[in-house]
């Protein structure tokens, strides 16, 4: 056996461990698929241990072992493009899985099949060039072509050196350069953010590709200088420890998502409301504009949920949020702020007139019957508008006028827009809105 490899095993296995938890608590597809790829750089380790044994037993090792570091590179890989639900792209998984352990597996035989190998190495370009040519018509994206054009590159090369003298050793160095120098491109291509999580994992990557490159350099012009196997391995370590930063990044993102949202509607909740809101009246305030502020209310919510169930009035509720959320601009602000209440900032440019507009739409919009399913509901709505700084000099006084408005509106009996004269000389207005419930 080859008990050097023992260390680099168990110290991967733990990583491997520590990984399991972490993707465990994250539950994501991305997890789970790098949890594999961190089972086949063990099954690597585990399979060099017996890279010594004598005969068949010798050969399956090998090859399994680099069969194993290929196919962890090409997960990796898959992991991080933002289209594997797609048919052709699953297709140039299996087809790059497939190649690359037929590939090793000639090249590690003794002696090598020469009339093999060169259609194998064919296979490296042909397949992926082949599946996206295919595909084109019907999926089209950047980072499928810059898989294919390293593979074809790949294929070129491997043409080009493996039947010189020492090209085997080449060939296959170039083999597992190119898998991971597409686990760099597509993880440069994904996460690209400025944490710490994307740069030790793209630099993991890079430096893993590196070790295909460097290492038979320095064998090869620098054959007296010693350098450590288990240096060689350490980029793998430093891509296990930013892969999983990555997802303690990724699972604080969701939480800090899951503390600010709505969980039925994904629209902001209160507390987010309360933030955009004081931030939109600060910036009015310096650039001496106005911002608007609707509250909303549905009417007849409580009837829908009493007489077709609650889940039906989830549903009316995320379909509302849908319709509030289309009608205004991007940088406006819907939110949900209680159970059938809804709340819309308008930010700047805007006005009376324009908040006025937007309210009114708003209950045009309800008025219309809403299909949920086998049930066509109707609702209706009653807003309240309050505008900074006319109604209310601060936030707090601002949601008061539009929360009292929004109940002024929702006791009268008659669907009527009702606007009242400046009062005490001060540039006042009152806006009601509400529909009759029928």
């Amino acid at each position: 056996m080859n008990w050097s490899e023992l260390p680099d095993l168990a110290a991967v296995a733990l990583l491997a461990s520590a990984f399991a938890s972490v993707a465990r608590r994250s539950q994501t597809p991305v997890s789970g698929l790098w949890l594999t790829g961190w089972i086949m750089i063990s099954l690597h380790f585990g399979a060099f241990l017996f890279l010594n044994a004598p005969g068949r037993w010798g050969y399956l090792a090998g090859t399994l072992g680099l069969a194993a570091l290929t196919w962890a590179g090409v997960l990796f890989m898959w992991a991080s493009v933002p289209y594997r639900r797609e048919g052709s792209s699953r297709l140039i998984l299996l087809s790059l899985l497939a190649i690359n352990t037929v590939y090793l597996a000639l090249v590690n035989a003794d002696p090598v099949p020469m009339w093999a190998l060169r259609p194998a190495a064919a296979m490296f370009g042909v397949l992926p060039l082949g599946i996206a040519l295919i595909y084109l018509r019907k999926f089209n994206h950047p980072l499928r072509w810059i898989l294919v054009s390293i593979y074809v590159a790949l294929s070129v090369f491997l043409l080009a050196v493996q039947e010189r003298p020492g090209g085997t050793d080449l060939a296959l160095n170039a083999v597992l350069f190119t898998v991971y120098l597409g686990c760099t491109l597509h993880f440069w291509y994904t996460y690209r953010r400025a944490t710490a999580g994307a740069f030790i994992t793209i630099a993991g990557f890079l430096a893993w590709a590196s070790v295909f490159v460097v290492a038979p350099f320095m064998q090869s012009f620098f054959s007296g200088v010693h350098i450590e196997s288990e240096v060689w391995n350490l980029p793998k370590y430093v891509v296990a420890v930013g892969m999983i930063l990555l997802l303690l990044e990724n699972q604080i993102e969701h939480n800090k998502y899951l503390a600010l949202h709505d969980d039925l509607t994904g629209l902001p909740n209160r507390r987010l409301f309360q933030d955009r809101l004081a931030s939109a009246l600060e910036r009015a305030r310096r650039t001496e504009a106005q911002a608007g502020l609707l509250i909303i209310d549905l009417d007849r919510f409580k009837q829908v949920n009493d007489t077709l169930g609650h889940h039906v009035g989830d549903l009316l509720l995320q379909r509302v949020a849908t319709i509030f959320s289309e009608r205004v601009r991007r940088s406006d602000t819907v939110a949900r702020t209680g159970g059938d209440e809804f709340s819309v900032i308008l930010e700047e440019p805007t006005s009376r007139e324009e908040a006025l507009h937007v309210g009114q739409s708003l209950i045009e919009l309800l008025s219309e019957p809403i299909q949920l399913g086998q049930h066509n509901v109707r609702v209706g709505a009653s807003v309240g508008i309050a505008v900074f700084p006319y109604d209310a000099p601060d936030m707090e006084t601002l949601c008061i006028q539009a929360d009292l408005r929004m109940y002024d509106a929702k006791r009268s009996t008659e669907p009527t827009i009702e606007r009242l004269e400046p009062v005490a000389a001060e540039a006042r207005a009152e806006f009601q809105f509400q529909e009759q419930a029928s």
